[in-house]
């Protein structure tokens, strides 16, 4: 308790130790700090080139802001709502990097000077949890010069590798808010068409990993008649916890960890917190571990869901830029859709709707220019839509894009079929 009071103080009083041009990582998502960036931004007036990462954003990015310019740069490692216009105005800039290698960023290329975080309060023995945001928050903690600590009571203390000691903590800022939470929303004819179709590509006891939205919650609610799945994710939500309480989700036919949700990151509603909360189910682990295709393929009959924006009749997947312009980031796309097609019986699957707000086409003759290829054409398995399963592994560049083709959305597929031929010279 003495080296606890020594540390407690204001987040007006902490934020003083920032100094113009350091490097700040904040934890990531719901276990983003609530008052600290708020009392940074009361002090822009006395800092210049402050650099500020963070990967997807939930509060209200104010360092993004035109104002703050001069005092702050956002450097993203995941675009998101409050800080895609930053990225595109240039007044932010955006890394490409495979969520599973950024914990060796802050060891190496991007050292840390401050690290802002989000814990619990400490046990007796004066350890506290990082709780929903273990992914890279562990190591920029551990490689940070100095460490400021949001004290959070509505944090919940989860198990494994998220744990630090109060000595690793320099200064601890007592907040009493609820942390960000997650909010779901009713689920479209669309997704849940497209969640009866992955859900015909997943067996029983097969371990998943699942993303964030409607799609992931579709297919979740497709899978209350399955047996002894498991999960290894990057991240999990409510869906989960639900499957868990129901009996499908038991990790008791997994080949690592066996029993246990395996994961980096959680999001979700307060109900999903307090489950998550001393829960020894839920195993947190950093992301260079859960994120590592060689540990993700020891799990036999893994299955990866992820989505895009839009797939091009090759079979390349752009899940992360609009054209030129950054909208999210590559995150674990690519992380496990190269661990399942290592596993056993393992399977790497990209889910989208086929037809886009607006009524365009996401299965597309060619990328838009300047798109980013997130997932190569030869990492894809499974392309599911909400009109049906394209199975590209093993097919010929011309039966792939048939099978693309034929899940496509009605309207564009004489076009599509046209594009072939004038583009690739093939005749469907």
């Amino acid at each position: 308790m003495k080296a606890y009071d020594k540390k407690v103080c204001s987040a007006e009083d902490a934020v003083k130790v920032v100094k113009s041009g350091n490097r700040i990582v904040f934890s990531h998502a719901a276990g983003e700090p609530l008052v600290l960036p708020e009392a940074l931004m009361e002090r822009s007036h006395k800092l210049k080139n402050v650099e500020i990462v963070h990967m997807v954003p939930m509060g209200e990015s104010l360092y993004c802001k035109p104002e703050y310019s001069n005092s702050f740069r956002h450097i993203a490692l995941f675009a998101g709502a409050a800080t895609r216009k930053a990225i595109w105005e240039n007044r932010a800039d955006y890394i490409p990097y495979f969520f599973s290698e950024v914990p060796y960023l802050f060891e190496t290329l991007l050292p840390v000077d401050v690290a802002m975080v989000t814990v619990s309060p400490p046990d007796k023995k004066g350890f506290c949890s990082l709780g929903v945001s273990v992914d890279y928050t562990k190591k920029a903690v551990e490689c940070a010069k100095i460490v400021i600590a949001e004290l959070n009571p509505t944090m919940p203390r989860t198990h494994g590798d998220s744990f630090v000691h109060i000595s690793q903590i320099d200064f601890l800022v007592e907040v009493n808010r609820p942390i960000h939470e997650l909010k779901s929303s009713e689920l479209t004819e669309v997704e849940e068409n497209i969640g009866r179709y992955v859900a015909e590509l997943i067996e029983d006891g097969c371990t998943l990993q699942l993303g964030i939205g409607g799609i992931p919650d579709a297919v979740l609610k497709n899978l209350t008649n399955f047996k002894d799945l498991g999960i290894h994710s990057e991240m999990i939500s409510d869906g989960v916890k639900h499957l868990v309480e129901k009996g499908v989700i038991t990790g008791s036919k997994k080949t690592l960890h066996k029993g246990k949700i395996v994961v980096n990151f959680l999001m979700g509603s307060r109900d999903f917190y307090d489950w998550v909360d001393d829960n020894p189910m839920i195993e947190m682990r950093t992301v260079d571990y859960t994120n590592n295709p060689y540990v993700i393929a020891q799990n036999n009959k893994m299955v990866a869901i992820n989505s895009a924006l839009e797939v091009d009749l090759l079979g390349q997947v752009c899940a992360d830029t609009l054209g030129p312009m950054q909208f999210s980031g590559v995150g674990g796309q690519v992380d496990f859709v190269r661990g399942a097609r290592m596993s056993k019986g393992g399977k790497a699957i990209i889910a989208l709707p086929a037809t886009a707000k607006g009524g365009v086409s996401r299965i597309v003759p060619t990328l838009k220019t300047g798109a980013a290829v997130t997932t190569s054409r030869n990492d894809v398995d499974y392309v599911v839509t909400d009109f049906g399963i394209a199975s590209l592994k093993g097919k010929t560049v011309k039966e792939r894009m048939k099978a693309l083709i034929q899940i496509a959305a009605p309207q564009f597929r004489e076009e599509l079929t046209k594009q072939a031929y004038d583009i690739y010279n093939i005749k469907i």
